[in-house]
């Protein structure tokens, strides 16, 4: 088994092997245990329901490999789909016309790139932990989008905008091909760019990126302003799949964009990390939510197995690098 596994990590890199064998695991067991799993149908599912949180998972992504976190994901992509209903509702909500969704978009974006310079600024700047920071941010967003919308919902747009939620192009999920159009994105980013050497430069040491003549403000305000702008893209989506914005929509997937980060071998603390590990974890997760829900489990019981699965995958990865480690040794 250790060998299938070391020449594993050597052609396709130790970081995919948790998520890996994980996705083994689920297809076999929920392959055996529940009806109707290995059918188009479930993968269906997978495809519609996985970008949202892939997207916001992806915008956890950057700051996480900078030794950092952002707990303003959700709130993010809320109040920039708020923004987008604003600028509709004000061009006549279901009669708005298309230039007025190319507005808000600018708008949406505009939002969560906002936030999230704020946030990086704040960072920067303070030098305060990234928790604080983000924790604090978290509890602006969310009252200041409860304080505009009273706790209710924004709802009635458009009907063009249905297909950018529910639509398919050649039997493909739209929302599923913006997801991996950011993924592509976050990828040549990390391993073509100077932003990406440079924010993992930061993960793995800041005061020696500092050294090396790094511009580490204003490297970690562009991380985080493009966290903000991630987000403001998961927002459109979730606008648009279910057709109307409420502040706290989606707070359950906060702890699962970290929970799929770090099933998909994201250095908690920082400095390594690549984005299709990532991918392949958070299609594990959609997999064991929806093989749950055929086996008619309770969706609280879905919460718990990820925080499982999280464990396990966490001490394979311990017991597999100890053997590594112990082999060169013995070398």
């Amino acid at each position: 088994m250790m060998p299938l596994i070391r020449k594993f990590n050597n052609t396709f890199g130790a970081d995919m092997t948790g998520p890996v064998i994980a996705f083994v695991a689920v297809m076999v067991i929920f392959g055996i245990g529940a009806d109707n799993f290995l059918s188009l149908g479930t993968f269906g599912s997978v495809a519609f329901q996985l970008p949202e949180l892939g997207l916001l998972t992806l915008a956890m992504l950057l700051p996480l490999l900078t030794g950092g976190i952002n707990l303003s994901v959700t709130f993010t992509a809320n109040l920039a789909g708020l923004a987008a209903a604003s600028v509709l509702q004000a061009y006549g909500g279901v009669d708005a016309p298309g230039g007025a969704f190319a507005l808000a978009v600018v708008a949406a974006l505009a939002t969560g790139g906002a936030a999230g310079l704020m946030t990086g600024a704040a960072i920067a700047y303070t030098r305060a932990h990234p928790i604080l920071v983000t924790l604090s941010m978290m509890i602006f967003l969310r009252g200041l989008g409860e304080f505009l919308t009273r706790g209710g919902d924004v709802s009635g747009f458009p009907s063009y905008m249905a297909p950018i939620g529910h639509g398919s192009i050649f039997g493909l999920p739209i929302p599923l091909l913006i997801f991996i159009v950011c993924v592509g994105l976050w990828q040549v980013l990390l391993t073509h760019s100077k932003l990406g050497f440079g924010l993992l430069m930061i993960g793995s040491n800041i005061e020696a990126g500092q050294y090396s003549g790094l511009n580490t403000r204003r490297i970690i305000m562009l991380v985080y302003t493009l966290s903000g702008v991630m987000c403001a893209i998961a927002g459109i989506i979730m606008l648009a799949r279910f057709n109307s914005v409420r502040i706290g929509h989606g707070e359950s997937y906060l702890l699962i964009t970290v929970l799929a980060a770090f099933l998909g071998g994201i250095n908690p603390f920082g400095g390594f990390g690549r984005v299709l590990p990532v991918f392949v974890a958070l299609v594990v997760l959609q997999l064991l939510s929806s093989g749950l829900n055929l086996m008619g489990a309770n969706q609280h019981l879905a919460t718990a197995l990820w925080g499982v699965l999280m464990i396990v995958v966490m001490a394979a990865r311990t017991i597999v690098s100890a053997y590594f480690a112990s082999r060169r040794k013995k070398i």
